[in-house]
């Protein structure tokens, strides 16, 4: 058995992480500048023991409950408040987080995680091996009805059986004791351990959970905060866990506001009302960027994230891989990224982000050319676009998701003649959206905007977990038999003998999705974000804002006005 303790996750993430702050300039550290207008005017008050974070693109509390994450939002929130076995630091390496060390088999199958010493939830309750039991069996039962855990957990022996409601119990997640937890897999995994990173398996009090409809308003875990009020529309408060693992966070309060519009979220923070504003989905608007990046506070690093356009491959016309094809070659990824989201984003030749391990192995893009667009077109039975019916995209209403559906409306109406009708919804109508897409495509989206962020720093967490047939997150139902064989051989590759093949496997599987258009990629996105200089401790990632360590943050005194 090999005992493993802040173990790396892949012997490629060190070169991952050097090709992105190799290509990413947004990350260098950069002289003082002289402060601009903006920054010296007259700014409000800053509570000195409360941190501002803006929730950009909500108007309401995203879901706190680890099983159902829904969006960026969702995810920044419940990292907040609960913990998993493991964490991704600053570099994407996997550390230790309620569990001090684990082991793995020989065969690389059964992994036993051994729990921190005095482990306890934010109201003092001591942590059992047998809570997480309770917590990861949760996230796959069926009235649980969690999106994605189905299938990110599908390769833990008995899942299937709970999820399809023939056992209450998952055979391979056991509590040896009450500091031992043991997960045994149908076969080995490379990515397994970082895939714990993400919240289908943090640890939730069941107490909680199984005790009030409202438990979210109140919740709490094993993560540095736990949530103490909810004011509808508005914010939650987040309170300081005496009881954190790393010791008490050095920052007491972090008021979380419910900011929809961008452009609303950056003028709160032009008059001193927030210390963070910007995401992933949501960043520092195009229009004020330029603005943004004279500012000593702008913060910028590129995201481990692909925006791309989703095709219903169940409903027509996209059934048609020529139709979808055609569709691809219309868009000028260059021209959108460089005259409608001011350069903010890189244009996507690819389905797997900048960065990303693998993307060292070059493949064939499917470029812009609208000549073989109309080509495509005319082969697929629509010459000129004659005999089209009126397509209908649809999108969250969040970010500059707006500006980039029209333009791709204005390029496929002036390259293809065809007409599209644009369909907005609010963030949570949208997921109910694609869910609607899996279960019942026929009712579901025909075409839609979406973004795809890395869970866990693998090339499975793109191809397998979207694009493979039948998986739960693969909403536009794209299917190809060699796709599915190349990636399911990639899978279980998980030595460091094998690391080459496996790559070249998942390259080949990502050919393959280019050519067939499983999706249209647009953009990698960057995270465009302001953070006041008070705050101390915070690091901006491909995956976000994190904290090495929370008790080592600060709001340094003197700095909030």
């Amino acid at each position: 058995m090999i005992v493993l303790q802040a173990r790396r996750y892949d012997p490629l993430l060190l070169m991952m992480a050097l090709i992105l702050a190799a290509c990413d300039p947004g990350n260098t550290a950069r002289p003082p500048v002289t402060p601009t207008a903006t920054e010296t005017q007259i700014r409000a008050p800053a509570p000195p023991d409360t941190l501002r974070w803006s929730l950009d693109g909500v108007n309401q509390l995203p879901s706190l409950d680890p099983a159902r994450p829904a969006g960026v939002q969702s995810n920044t929130l419940i990292g907040l408040v609960f913990g998993g076995l493991i964490r991704l630091d600053e570099k994407l390496e996997v550390q230790p987080d309620c569990a001090v060390e684990w082991t793995v088999s020989a065969d690389g199958t059964v992994y036993t995680f051994t729990l921190r010493e005095n482990l306890r939830f934010a109201d003092g309750t001591p942590v059992m091996a047998e809570d997480f039991v309770y917590a990861i069996t949760r996230a796959l039962q069926p009235e649980t009805a969690s999106f994605g855990a189905p299938s990110q957990l599908s390769h833990i022996v008995g899942a299937a059986d709970v999820v399809e409601g023939r056992a209450t119990q998952l055979a391979g997640v056991r509590a040896l004791d009450q500091r031992r937890l043991q997960i045994t897999l149908d076969g080995p995994l490379a990515y397994f351990v970082a895939q714990l990173a993400y919240p289908y398996t943090f640890v939730v009090p069941r107490t909680l959970v199984e005790h009030g409809a409202d438990w979210q308003s109140r919740a709490f875990g094993t993560g540095p905060y736990r949530v103490v009020e909810h004011r509808a529309g508005e914010s939650v408060l987040l309170e300081a866990n005496p009881h954190y693992w790393q010791g008490m966070p050095g920052i007491p309060r972090i008021l979380l506001l419910f900011n929809p519009d961008s452009e609303q979220s950056y003028q709160r923070y032009q008059r001193g009302e927030l210390d963070i504003m910007g995401n992933r989905d949501n960043p520092v608007p195009a229009a004020r960027i330029e603005e943004a990046r004279m500012r000593t506070d702008f913060r910028s690093a590129a995201a481990l994230t692909t925006r791309y356009i989703g095709f219903n491959n169940r409903m027509p016309p996209f059934d048609n891989v020529l139709v979808r094809r055609a569709l691809a070659q219309a868009v000028d990824k260059n021209q959108a990224a460089r005259d409608i989201l001011a350069d903010t984003v890189i244009p996507a030749d690819r389905i797997l982000p900048a960065g990303m391990l693998g993307t060292q192995i070059e493949l064939r893009p499917l470029a812009f050319d609208p000549a073989a667009a109309r080509r495509s077109l005319a082969d697929a039975g629509f010459p000129d676009g004659r005999g089209l019916p009126t397509l209908t995209l649809t999108y969250a209403i969040e970010g500059d998701n707006e500006q980039v559906v029209q333009a791709l409306q204005r390029m496929w109406q002036d390259h293809l003649n065809i007409s599209v009708v644009l369909e907005p919804l609010q963030l949570e109508a949208f997921i109910k959206k694609l869910d609607i897409t899996y279960f019942t495509p026929e009712n579901g989206l025909q075409l839609y905007l979406s973004v795809w962020g890395a869970d866990y720093p693998d090339p499975q967490n793109f191809l397998s977990l979207q694009l493979r047939s039948g998986v739960r997150n693969n909403n536009g139902h794209f299917s190809s038999v060699d796709f599915d064989r190349l990636v399911a051989e990639a899978d279980r590759l998980s030595t460091r003998s094998e690391i080459e093949r496996r790559l070249q496997l998942y390259a080949q599987a990502e050919q393959i999705a280019i050519d067939r258009v499983g999706w249209l990629p647009l953009f990698y996105p960057r995270f465009n974000v302001l953070v006041h200089p008070r705050v101390e401790g915070l690091v901006l990632t491909p995956i976000g804002l994190v904290a090495p360590d929370w008790s080592k943050t600060r709001l340094r005194a003197g700095s909030g006005e």
